[in-house]
Protein backbone atom coordinates (compact mmCIF):
# COMPACT_ATOMS: atom_id res chain seq x y z
CA UNK A 1 0.00 0.00 0.00
CA UNK A 2 2.82 2.00 1.02
CA UNK A 3 4.21 2.21 -2.42
CA UNK A 4 0.82 2.95 -4.07
CA UNK A 5 0.85 5.75 -2.38
CA UNK A 6 4.21 7.12 -3.34
CA UNK A 7 3.68 6.40 -6.93
CA UNK A 8 0.23 8.23 -6.31
CA UNK A 9 2.32 11.07 -4.82
CA UNK A 10 5.30 10.90 -7.53
CA UNK A 11 2.75 11.28 -10.42
CA UNK A 12 0.65 14.19 -8.58
CA UNK A 13 4.58 15.87 -8.11
CA UNK A 14 5.10 15.36 -12.06
CA UNK A 15 1.53 16.54 -13.33
CA UNK A 16 2.22 19.59 -10.92
CA UNK A 17 5.86 20.12 -12.25
CA UNK A 18 4.24 19.61 -15.61
CA UNK A 19 1.36 22.14 -15.49
CA UNK A 20 3.79 24.92 -13.73
CA UNK A 21 5.86 24.23 -16.84
CA UNK A 22 2.94 25.08 -18.80
CA UNK A 23 1.84 28.10 -17.58
CA UNK A 24 5.29 29.94 -18.48
CA UNK A 25 4.81 31.26 -22.07
CA UNK A 26 8.57 31.00 -23.77
CA UNK A 27 10.16 33.83 -25.30
CA UNK A 28 8.51 35.05 -28.67
CA UNK A 29 12.16 35.08 -30.17
CA UNK A 30 10.54 33.77 -33.80
CA UNK A 31 8.17 35.60 -33.39
CA UNK A 32 9.89 38.51 -33.38
CA UNK A 33 11.83 38.21 -36.26
CA UNK A 34 8.79 37.36 -38.34
CA UNK A 35 7.65 40.39 -37.45
CA UNK A 36 10.63 42.47 -38.23
CA UNK A 37 10.73 41.25 -41.72
CA UNK A 38 6.80 42.12 -41.71
CA UNK A 39 7.94 45.23 -41.06
CA UNK A 40 10.99 45.37 -43.26
CA UNK A 41 8.98 44.22 -45.97
CA UNK A 42 5.89 46.42 -46.25
CA UNK A 43 8.69 49.55 -46.04
CA UNK A 44 10.76 47.57 -49.14
CA UNK A 45 7.04 47.99 -50.95
CA UNK A 46 6.20 51.33 -50.21
CA UNK A 47 4.36 51.73 -47.40
CA UNK A 48 5.00 54.83 -45.68
CA UNK A 49 4.87 56.61 -42.32
CA UNK A 50 1.61 58.27 -42.77
CA UNK A 51 0.01 55.11 -43.49
CA UNK A 52 -2.10 53.97 -40.57
CA UNK A 53 -1.52 50.54 -40.48
CA UNK A 54 2.47 50.37 -40.51
CA UNK A 55 1.93 53.34 -37.77
CA UNK A 56 -0.30 50.58 -36.17
CA UNK A 57 2.17 47.91 -36.66
CA UNK A 58 5.52 49.58 -35.33
CA UNK A 59 3.43 50.71 -32.05
CA UNK A 60 2.64 47.01 -31.08
CA UNK A 61 5.88 45.96 -32.34
CA UNK A 62 7.43 48.73 -29.64
CA UNK A 63 5.46 47.22 -26.89
CA UNK A 64 6.30 43.58 -27.79
CA UNK A 65 9.70 44.72 -27.20
CA UNK A 66 8.85 45.88 -24.26
CA UNK A 67 7.15 43.35 -22.81
CA UNK A 68 10.11 41.06 -23.98
CA UNK A 69 12.11 43.22 -21.53
CA UNK A 70 9.78 43.13 -18.59
CA UNK A 71 9.17 39.34 -19.50
CA UNK A 72 5.23 39.35 -20.37
CA UNK A 73 5.77 36.85 -22.95
CA UNK A 74 2.34 36.03 -23.54
CA UNK A 75 1.65 39.79 -23.88
CA UNK A 76 5.17 39.95 -26.13
CA UNK A 77 3.50 36.74 -28.41
CA UNK A 78 0.06 38.66 -28.99
CA UNK A 79 1.39 42.44 -29.84
CA UNK A 80 4.26 40.99 -31.83
CA UNK A 81 1.60 38.41 -33.91
CA UNK A 82 -0.61 41.61 -34.47
CA UNK A 83 2.16 44.13 -35.17
CA UNK A 84 3.05 41.23 -38.51
CA UNK A 85 -0.54 41.01 -39.29
CA UNK A 86 -0.86 44.99 -39.27
CA UNK A 87 2.16 45.08 -41.34
CA UNK A 88 1.39 42.19 -44.22
CA UNK A 89 -2.19 44.81 -44.35
CA UNK A 90 -0.10 47.78 -44.48
CA UNK A 91 1.80 45.73 -47.43
CA UNK A 92 -1.07 44.27 -49.41
CA UNK A 93 -2.70 47.86 -49.08
CA UNK A 94 0.40 48.96 -50.89
CA UNK A 95 0.31 46.35 -53.44
CA UNK A 96 -3.37 46.88 -54.42
CA UNK A 97 -2.71 50.59 -55.31
CA UNK A 98 -0.20 49.82 -57.73
CA UNK A 99 -1.70 47.08 -59.19
CA UNK A 100 -4.56 49.20 -59.38
CA UNK A 101 -2.74 51.89 -60.65
CA UNK A 102 -1.16 49.84 -63.40
CA UNK A 103 -4.46 49.10 -64.71
CA UNK A 104 -5.72 52.43 -65.18
CA UNK A 105 -2.34 52.74 -67.15
CA UNK A 106 -3.05 49.93 -69.23
CA UNK A 107 -6.60 51.05 -70.04
CA UNK A 108 -5.70 53.96 -70.67
CA UNK A 109 -3.48 52.86 -73.12
CA UNK A 110 -6.06 50.35 -74.88
CA UNK A 111 -8.20 53.29 -75.48
CA UNK A 112 -5.33 54.91 -77.16
CA UNK A 113 -4.84 52.02 -79.52
CA UNK A 114 -8.77 51.46 -80.32
CA UNK A 115 -9.01 55.17 -81.00
CA UNK A 116 -6.24 54.95 -83.44
CA UNK A 117 -7.60 51.77 -84.74
CA UNK A 118 -10.93 53.04 -85.15
CA UNK A 119 -9.53 56.29 -87.21
CA UNK A 120 -7.29 53.70 -89.36
CA UNK A 121 -10.19 52.14 -90.74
Amino acid sequence: MSSFLNSRCLFAAVVLATLAGCANDPAPVEQMKLTEKALEQAKAVGAGEDQAELQAAQAKFAQARSDMTSESFKSARMNAEQAELDARLAEAQVLTAKSEEQITQLNTRLNRLRKQLGESQ
